[in-house]
């Protein structure tokens, strides 16, 4: 969930004006991502659209900050019980409280996190992803998406491929149009790293008639749509990796803390799976 400690970073970081060569004109994903974590870093026509997905599917805000959770719940388990040392997260959006790297520095100071991400926006907030223990190290790689080639070598400069990655692919592979595309995507990342290492991914299932109105809605004035796909489809990116219990499920599903109380009954999907 949403923290105090995230949203005071968002307004100690966001109160400046927008850098150079980004246009605030036009709605952001990033930026509407952040206005429903509560965070500063954002603009009216964020704001607006934000608010107009909201006025059709309410529940948009609780999946952001559930789909937060998900991101620490499963890199603490990567670091800790997977005894992973190298993440990739590809797909990094705008900065905020518990990063991938802060959250697993925590539990292993020595690890390594290399970010991706082609967004100028993202890159503007770049020096908050490049923190890391003195044990550790994080990296920042400007790249597309489906630049899979360009990914591996650049982030081979920090990683070592002979040794097992968590990939990371949160909230990202529905911007991808094409289902059997994002596939693919997976596929040449996955194949590029070794047996041992893991498959994370979330993202958002047309599982509620409202929320996928409020897509629609939402990708009439999108720069880049957001494509929900159903659960299954969501598996099928873990094809041939073994399923890390309790598999594909809610995000507020897996692996929940026990004190949060019941888990909260959205619609974003995801899970963990390792590769044999």
């Amino acid at each position: 969930m949403a923290t105090d400690d995230a949203q005071a970073w968002m307004k100690n970081t966001s109160d400046h004006p927008p850098a150079p060569g980004i246009d605030t004109s036009v709605p952001h994903s990033a930026r509407v991502w952040n206005y429903w974590l509560g965070g500063k870093d954002n603009f009216e026509p964020d704001r607006a659209v934000g608010e107009m997905v909201k006025q059709t599917f309410p529940e948009i805000v609780t999946e952001a900050r559930e789909s937060r959770a998900f991101l620490g719940r499963a890199v603490t388990y990567l670091a800790g019980e997977a005894g992973i040392r190298q993440f990739l997260d590809i797909g990094t959006g705008l900065p905020t409280a518990n990063n991938t790297h802060e959250v697993a520095q925590r539990v292993a100071p020595e690890s390594r996190i290399v970010y991706v991400d082609n967004d100028p926006l993202v890159l503007v907030h770049a020096r908050a992803l490049l923190t890391s223990t003195p044990e550790g190290a994080t990296k920042y790689v400007e790249a597309d998406l489906a630049e899979s080639e360009k990914i591996v070598r650049s982030a081979g400069e920090l990683l070592d491929f002979d040794r097992p990655i968590a990939v990371m692919f949160l909230g990202i592979l529905a911007h991808v149009e094409d289902y059997e595309a994002a596939r693919s995507i997976v596929r040449q990342i996955m194949d590029a790293v070794p047996s041992g290492s893991y498959l994370t991914i979330s993202d958002g299932a047309d599982t509620n008639e409202a929320g996928v109105e409020s897509m629609r809605q939402y990708n009439e004035t999108a720069p880049i749509p957001y494509h929900l796909r159903s659960p299954e489809q969501i598996a099928g990116y873990f094809d041939g990796l073994e399923l890390v219990d309790p598999g594909v499920v809610r995000l507020s599903e897996w692996r929940p803390d026990p004190a949060s109380g019941p888990p909260a009954n959205i619609d974003g999907f995801g899970g963990v799976g390792r590769k044999p």
